[in-house]
């Protein structure tokens, strides 16, 4: 269907894509955008993030961007922060009340775009992601690692849906940008988005995937290890946010009971007069006394700490360097809808 063809309800369309080291990728990228977009019937702004490359991607976003207009804002990053963080800087900067992510490397296709964003806002939804059920990636190093760390993560989270990492997402504004992301937590968008709204208001939608013409993958198996790392990270928040001293509070209750079980126990055999000086089950009864003492310290330590985080100003985990360019009056630099 054509993007006119979809009846949706007045909004403005913010497409935030993070790129790094995809200089062959920018010039096609944008005009693949457009293409897409042409007939467009809402205002929508084109946001890329430069995170930190190396090959003159950034150059090429700069003169890209004056050839298309004021629409289209670059973001450059101090650095490379990663993709989480680059994400979080577009979401940060962009303005729409739709919010629509995908990779940089011409993989995703943008013409789905008015798809994604139909069925968010028609069926009232806060998240429509991107499933690549003809995903275009080598078997052994891409597909088999992502379907088990899937499989994983629905099992743990809750929110099952078939491809986690597709960046291809559609998103309700006002609820995406109550969630921070750090370290590699853009794969795991939707079990945080969980925390601020219900299950069922989670959707995705098959899309295209093309194989890769231009540029190399920045990812390999290396990052299925610390995709691990960060779902335990997942687990803990998702669970024990707001209540931290629950979980060590939990833990060290265990502990307690075992020690003090032990201790009663030996305490018995003294008053019978049993020797219970050599006793291992002595030494580990007043560990785990010691260890349960330190848990609920803990407990009671990151109870402090979550209250002075929510008080606390935000911290974001990149630095922009032409944050001043990005400083634009709210209803300025739209990409004008297309004529009925």
């Amino acid at each position: 269907m054509s993007p006119a063809e979809y009846d949706l309800p007045p909004h403005r369309l913010s497409v935030v894509i993070p790129l790094y080291n995809e200089v062959e990728n920018v010039t096609p990228l944008v005009a693949r955008m457009h293409e897409a977009l042409a007939e467009y019937a809402h205002p929508w702004e084109l946001i890329l993030v430069n995170d930190g490359s190396r090959d003159g991607t950034a150059p090429a976003l700069d003169t890209t961007a004056r050839e298309y207009g004021a629409h289209v804002r670059v973001v450059h990053l101090q650095r490379n922060f990663g993709q989480t963080a680059a994400m979080q800087a577009g979401i940060d900067t962009a303005r729409g009340d739709v919010i629509v992510t995908l990779d940089g490397d011409l993989q995703n296709d943008p013409e789905d775009i008015p798809r994604l964003v139909a069925r968010l806002l028609n069926e009232d939804l806060d998240l429509v992601a991107g499933w690549r059920k003809n995903r275009q990636d080598t078997l052994m190093m891409r597909k088999i690692p992502s379907r088990i760390a899937n499989r994983l993560i629905g099992r743990i989270t809750g929110v099952r849906i078939h491809d986690y990492g597709c960046s291809l997402k559609a998103y309700r504004g006002d609820v995406i940008r109550q969630v921070r992301l750090y370290g590699e937590m853009h794969r795991f968008i939707p079990a945080w988005m969980a925390a601020y709204t219900q299950p069922e208001r989670i959707q995705e939608e098959v899309v295209a995937h093309h194989p890769r013409t231009r540029g190399t993958s920045k990812y390999g198996i290396s990052r299925t290890f610390r995709v691990l790392l960060d779902l335990l990270v997942v687990f803990f928040f998702m669970r024990y946010n707001a209540r931290p001293g629950h979980f060590f509070g939990l833990v060290g209750m265990v502990f307690g009971a075992l020690g003090g079980a032990a201790l009663g126990y030996l305490f018995i055999l003294k008053l019978l007069g049993e020797s219970i000086g050599t006793r291992p089950l002595l030494i580990t009864g007043v560990l785990l006394v010691l260890m349960s003492a330190q848990f609920l310290s803990i407990g009671i330590i990151s109870e402090m700490l979550t209250r002075i985080y929510y008080l606390s100003s935000e911290h974001r985990a990149y630095t922009v360097r032409n944050r001043q360019a990005l400083e634009i009056a709210e209803d300025a630099a739209w990409k004008a809808p297309a004529a009925a």
